[in-house]
């Protein structure tokens, strides 16, 4: 299958559900953009304003805001993941 939509996760470090996220990307065989506001904590703020998520990762799938790690492996799990991210 071929990868139609773009992903892109917000990170900063530590953050172990960031990690189990990249992991569960790299599983899937996926590209993902990765922002990592490690250092940066006011657009750490700025991305928490904008989305009204309170912890990373924040992870979008095209423009759609998902949630976290734990969204992303609902929709997986419900195969959802595949239909959003993949050319059926």
């Amino acid at each position: 299958m071929k990868q139609t939509a773009k992903i892109k996760m917000i990170k900063k470090d530590p953050c172990p559900y960031c990690d189990r996220a990249l992991n569960f990307f790299n599983s899937k065989g996926v590209e993902v953009e990765i922002v990592d506001l490690t250092n940066n904590l006011d657009e750490v703020d700025a991305w928490k304003e904008r989305t009204g998520w309170r912890t990373v990762p924040m992870i979008f799938i095209g423009d759609r805001f998902i949630g976290g790690y734990v969204d992303v492996k609902r929709l997986d799990e419900e195969g959802e993941f595949d239909k959003l991210v993949f050319a059926q």
